[in-house]
Formats: C-alpha cells, structure tokens, sequence
C-alpha cells in the first residue's frame, strides 16, 4: 500500500464513527466490527476478511492519540490545499499528493506488519512530516526495521462461579509464529540472507522531488536490507507460519461479563527482532441456574410458605462456597431482600461483595379442607388495616 493511498483513506468512515468520536466511541465500533467480520466467524468470506484488515488497520491509527493527531494534521493540510506544487519556488498550481509520495512503494504494509506499527510505505505519520518540513534526506525516512507482532483477538466462555472466584484456563490459537525451520530469517538451512547491493543494507534510497529530498524503501530489498537468494521451504521466505499454540490465561476474580483482558506480548511475533502484539481475551459469562449478579454482589431468589413469612424461619441458603443461614423475621413479606455480608465478588482491595437473598413467598395453588379451614380462622383473627381503609372508601360511593 501506497503513502498516497494511506493518505486518501478515511479512517473515521472506515469505523462509522465521526472526527470528534472519543476514544471509548472508536473502542466500541472496532471491537463491534471485529467481531461481526472476524476470519474465525466468517470462514472463507473474503469481504468479511477484508473489512476486518481495514478496520484494524483503522483503530491501530484512531486509538494512538500521536498518531491520530498525525493524522488529522495530514489530511487537513492536504485537504485545505496548504501545499501547492513549487510552493517553495514560488509556482502556482494545485499540489497532487501523488508527486510527494508518488514514488513509494507497498512494501510497508506487507504480511506481518503489526496492528501497532502500521506504516506509510514504511515511514511512519513523523518520518513523512519531518521530511516535508524539514527537507530531509536519507536519513529521516523511516526504514523497515524491527516491526511490531499484530495484535490477536480470541474469545472465551467460562462459568459463572470461575468468573466470581477466578480461573486459570488453556487457550489454543491458531495464528501466525516465526518459522522453526529457519528460526525468521527466510533462508533455506544452511544458507543465509546477504546485504542488498542496491541500499547497501539500509533498506533505503534516496530520491529527490524538486525542492524536496524524500528516504524510500528500497525495491531491491523491500526496505528489508537484505535479499534471501535461496527461501526456506517451510515458510517460502517469509520467517514466519502459521501455527497452533497454546497458553494459559490467568482470568482473576470477579471478571465480568464483556470484559477484555490484555496480555501483553502473548500477541503474534513481530518482524525483525520487533516486539510481540498483544492478546485481547473477550470474556463471556455463562448464566448460572440459581445466582445472578449486581456489580460486586451475588443474587439469589429463595421461595418461602406463606406460614414461614408469618411465623419467622431459620433459612438455610447456598453460596459459591460454604452454605449460610439466615434469619427471616416474623412477617416478611415477599420481595424483601436478605444480605449475607462477604459472600459476593472478590474486590481488587481485598474486600468482597454481599450475597443478596430476595424473599418470595409462595401460595399454594390448593388446599386441604383442613387448611383451608384454619386459613378462613386466621383471616377472621387478623384483620388487614390497609385493606378496611379500601373497603370504608368503597361504602362511601
């Protein structure tokens, strides 16, 4: 990909979010997107592939405050026509951004390039302005050195009771690594990469455009600095392949439902002796058949008999370790709530939530003669003061 075609793309668009969007409204469109287009949800769908690439490629920009600032800057001042062809020397005639990076070449954006790192034809957003600004030569471009492992997305589903009390579980991948066979040089063993004749090993070369000197990727090379004459036949030269591995991801206590989790480094390897990308582990929570949850507490809803909510019980309840017992006043009516303290979500400080016990009093459907005797007793020898008041209301018309 051209520096040119980095430059025309709009990235806001790309993520359907407008200029001012903050960084939690682009956060939520790119992991939107990403998981409605992602390769392992969409095999074989290569619009969805495509729309993934863009809308990573746009977040690695959006998310970076430097580089969306950057960014913005590039393409006002090009947009507002503050560059014009021969500015310098005083001509006249609308400026083509083209004649500026007109010469580069796509060897930036190329397989293994990281979510993190992503280039203009391998000069980064500052290695262009500083080259515009400044007039710089050879040695302000940006050559492709160590570049950065993309960053891995994966999702897992645990239950309800490793969420709250915490888990350590395996997570295999299936994504790109470095070559075993060549170890990421691309060489066939027993041979070995030499220095490019033409960029003398730099992975640059120097061109000039009018009164500007620009540092491009070499094409002999592909700004690598060096040329694999015979490729290693795992990876056809590329250093790296693609390859199941598996690690164990630490998920603590209390995560939640929605909640992602960044292992840094556990991402793809990067190019060069670059550094790894991340892994973002999506968490989904199980629901589970008897408890529910509130922030840090733990819901429960227990049936009681309408005698038990009269009369006070001893309720015996269970809770994500040992069971509790609580006490039920005389008189609970249904929907009253129940707190057993330090029985709820394990806190970051130490301290835990409560377990939340909702009282539901249940009616029976039928009853015997004999209950239902000593039901028409109780009502005659408890009145319901709320319910005189209704009735005094409903005599006076």
């Amino acid at each position: 990909m051209s520096s040119k075609d980095w430059l025309e793309k709009d990235f806001y668009a790309v993520l359907g979010v407008g200029k001012s969007a903050t960084a939690d409204e682009i956060k939520k469109a790119y992991r939107k997107l990403a998981r409605e287009n992602h390769p392992d949800h969409n095999p074989g769908n290569k619009d969805a592939e495509d729309r993934f690439k863009a809308a990573s490629e746009a977040y690695d920009v959006l998310s970076d405050d430097r580089k969306r600032k950057e960014y913005d800057e590039m393409r006002s001042l090009f947009g507002s026509g503050a560059f014009r062809r021969g500015a310098r020397a005083g001509g006249s005639g609308q400026f083509d951004p083209s004649d500026l990076f007109g010469g580069f070449s796509g060897a930036g954006a190329g397989a293994g390039g990281g979510a993190g790192d992503r280039r203009f034809g391998g000069a980064g957003f500052s290695d262009i302005f500083s080259s515009i600004f400044s007039g710089g030569g050879a040695g302000t471009g940006g050559r492709r050195g160590p570049q950065r492992g993309r960053d891995v997305e994966a999702e897992v589903t645990l239950d309800f009771a490793h969420a709250v009390k915490g888990t350590t579980l395996p997570l295999t991948l299936r994504s790109p690594g470095v070559c075993d066979t060549c170890h990421g040089n691309g060489a066939k063993p027993g041979t070995v990469p030499r220095t490019c004749p033409q960029c003398h090993g730099s992975g640059l070369i120097s061109r000039n455009q009018g009164s500007f000197s620009f540092s491009e990727p070499c094409r002999e090379c592909q700004g690598a600095g060096s040329i694999v004459d015979e490729k290693c036949p795992e990876c056809r030269g590329t250093g790296g392949v693609t390859k199941n591995r598996t690690i164990n991801v630490r998920f603590p206590a209390g995560v939640a439902d929605g909640q992602r989790i960044r292992l840094s480094g556990r991402g793809e390897p990067g190019e060069k002796g670059g550094p790894a990308g991340d892994l973002y582990v999506q968490v989904r929570v199980r629901p589970d058949e008897l408890f529910g949850r509130t922030g840090d507490d733990i819901t429960l809803t227990v049936p009681i008999s309408f005698a038990e909510a009269v009369l006070g019980t001893d309720l015996r309840v269970p809770t994500l370790d040992t069971p509790v017992t609580l006490r039920v006043p005389p008189g609970t009516p249904s929907g009253r709530t129940l707190r057993a303290r330090g029985k709820g979500v394990q806190r970051r400080d130490g301290q835990a939530g409560d377990l939340l016990v909702t009282i539901e009093v249940q009616v029976p459907a039928g009853v015997s003669d004999e209950a239902r005797e000593a039901l028409e007793r109780f009502a005659k020898l408890t009145p319901t003061p709320e319910r005189g008041r209704i009735e005094a209301r409903l005599r006076r018309g």
